[in-house]
């Protein structure tokens, strides 16, 4: 099966920086897909690369069954591209904005689209105040909007929820998720651990490589657990690396009064992976 998406050995180099060493990445159509990662780590370069506006220095980025570079002309109307900072009139409303560049994507029918684009967001009753006046949150959203609508197949979010409050941050995913049911792909570039397990696959890069890929659930079962009996009124803590069955032999002893269990957070797994690159 062909991916939306498709890195082959990326590389793209800024003078002597290496932004992107020797990418391999796949990214299936109606996914969350994460690209996790601190600053510097690459995740905005290959944003970047597959609307096309970067050359490759080396290796291809395929979008849709197109070069992402050659053929930007073919590409660019199936994505939508919601920046870092948003990309606003702020002497216009969010009404004007949006319709505004509704028109400039040919989408039929503006006023209604951007009508029901602005309830999603919650921001109809506040459809006709200019930009300047939004705080930082309220930008975001229509920033979204802008990204959502024309309906493009392919959805590319860079670090979307910077700066939001939690319960926006929750309605935020909630319109993804929506979106990945109805076959949109969204690539999500993070460096939200709370929020990259709900993605349903993640790469983790750091410093332009990539560390791991794989759904975050199984990122998670990297990681170590720590088992701490209380038996016999003596606490006794094992780690386990093999926790689902190893525990049962662990238990089998008898006697036990309690028992307290941690698991490695994707932070902690996050860690030993880059101590693991160091080495």
């Amino acid at each position: 099966m062909t991916a939306t998406v498709a890195f082959e050995r990326f590389r793209k180099v800024f003078g002597e920086t290496v932004a992107v060493e020797g990418l391999d990445l796949r990214i299936e159509k109606g996914t969350i897909y994460g690209l996790l990662g601190p600053n510097g780590s690459g995740k905005t370069t290959c944003i970047r690369a597959i609307c096309g506006l970067l050359k490759p220095t080396a290796g291809a980025v395929s979008v849709l069954g197109a070069d992402a570079h050659t053929d930007r002309a073919r590409v660019r109307p199936q994505l939508g591209y919601m920046p870092q900072q948003p990309a606003l009139y702020e002497d216009l409303t969010a009404r004007e904005n949006l319709e505004f560049f509704a028109r400039g994507l040919s989408v039929a029918d503006p006023r209604d689209r951007v009508r029901a684009l602005l309830e999603l967001v919650d921001l109809a009753g506040r459809a006709d105040q200019q930009i300047y006046g939004y705080s930082g949150g309220m930008k975001q959203r229509v920033s979204l909007v802008c990204a959502l609508l024309h309906e493009p197949p392919l959805l590319l979010l860079d670090e979307p929820t910077a700066g939001v409050d939690p319960l926006l941050r929750k309605r935020m995913w909630a319109t993804f998720e929506e979106l990945r049911a109805g076959g949109t792909t969204v690539i999500v570039s993070t460096n939200q651990l709370d929020e990259a397990v709900h993605c349903d696959r993640l790469a983790v890069l750091r410093e332009g490589r990539l560390l791991a890929e794989d759904t975050p659930r199984a990122l998670l079962d990297r990681g170590r657990t720590r088992v701490t009996l209380n038996r016999e009124g003596a606490a006794q803590t094992v780690e386990l690396d093999d926790y689902e069955h190893e525990l049962p032999a662990l238990l089998a002893g008898g006697g036990v009064a309690s028992v307290r269990i941690e698991h490695d957070s994707l932070e902690d797994v996050l860690l030993m992976l880059v101590e693991r690159s160091q080495r």
